[in-house]
C-alpha cells in the first residue's frame, strides 16, 4: 500500500496536499506540533492516517515520532518535507535571533532529520519520491529576508544533492518553489498581525494552498519513469520574488 508521509500537515499546503492525495487504497503519516489539527485532518480523509505530533526542530523528538512507528517507515511511497515558514521581515542588524535559529532549525535542519530517518528504506525498496517544498525565495535573495531566502535557497541545493544521490537507487525527487501563496505564512511572519499579513494578499489574486497540492499531485502520480526536477510556481500577477501587479484581483 502506498503510504504518504507529510510534515507540516496541520495546516497550509500541507492539509492541502493531504486531501489532495486522499484515497482509499493510501496510507498517511501526518505530522506537525499541533496534534488537534492533525487528528481533525485525520478523521476527514478516506484513508487510514497515523498521527505525529512533534516539533521538527528538535532532532531527539523526531527520532522518538519515527522509532513510534518503525514498522509503517518501510512501506513509505512518498515524503514531502513541506514543515517551515518565515520568522520577521526586518534587515539583519534589527532581527531576532530567536527567529533566525527557528527558520534554520525548521527549514533547513528539521528537513535533513526527517529525510535522515526515511531515505534508507527508499533506498532498500529501489523506489519512491520525496517532494521538498522550498519558495521563490530560494531562487531570488531579497532584502530583510536573508535568513529565510538562505534557508530555502539549501533547500533547492538539498534537493540537487539528494537526486544525485538516490539517482542509482530508483528514488525521485522534487523540487517545488511556490510564490506567493495565502495561508498561515505571513500570520507567522508578522507574529499574527492580521492587518499585515492582510497587505501582502492585497490587490492580487495569490495562489492558494490547493493550487500547489495540486502541482504536488501532479508530481507524485506522474509515471514511474517521469521525474519532475524542479517547479516553480507562481500567480500570474506575480514576476518575481518581489514584483507584484496589484492591479486587479480576479
Amino acid at each position: 500500500m502506498e503510504t504518504i508521509l507529510i510534515t507540516g500537515a496541520s495546516s497550509g499546503i500541507g492539509k492541502a496536499t493531504a486531501q489532495a492525495l486522499d484515497h482509499k487504497s493510501r496510507r498517511f503519516i501526518l505530522c506537525g506540533r499541533r496534534e488537534d489539527r492533525l487528528k481533525e485532518l485525520a478523521k476527514s480523509l478516506k484513508a487510514d492516517a497515523t498521527i505525529l505530533a512533534f516539533d521538527i526542530r528538535k532532532q531527539e523528538e523526531v527520532n522518538q515520532a519515527f522509532f513510534s512507528i518503525q514498522d509503517q517507515l518501510s512501506e513509505v511511497t512518498l515524503l514531502v518535507n513541506n514543515a517551515g515558514g518565515a520568522h520577521g521581515l526586518e534587515a539583519l542588524v534589527d532581527a531576532s535571533m530567536e527567529d533566525v535559529e527557528t527558520m534554520i532549525d525548521s527549514n533547513l535542519k528539521g528537513l535533513l532529520y526527517v529525510s535522515k530517518r526515511i531515505i534508507p528504506f527508499l533506498i532498500n525498496n529501489k523506489k519512491g519520491h520525496i517532494i521538498n517544498i522550498s519558495s521563490i525565495a530560494g531562487k531570488e535573495t531579497y532584502a530583510r529576508g536573508m535568513v529565510y531566502c538562505a534557508s530555502k535557497s539549501a533547500v533547492e541545493s538539498i534537493s540537487k544533492g539528494m537526486r544525485l544521490e538516490l539517482n542509482p537507487h530508483g528514488v525521485r525527487v522534487t523540487n517545488i518553489a511556490p510564490g506567493a501563496v495565502e495561508t498561515e505564512f505571513s500570520m507567522v511572519r508578522f507574529k499574527g498581525n492580521q492587518e499585515k499579513a492582510d497587505q501582502v494578499y492585497k490587490g492580487f489574486k495569490a495562489l492558494t494552498a490547493e493550487d500547489i497540492a495540486e502541482t504536488i499531485r501532479f508530481a507524485y502520480e506522474s509515471p514511474a519513469h517521469v521525474q519532475i526536477a524542479d517547479l516553480l510556481v507562481l500567480p500570474t500577477a506575480q514576476a518575481s520574488a518581489t514584483q507584484i501587479s496589484r492591479k486587479h484581483e480576479s
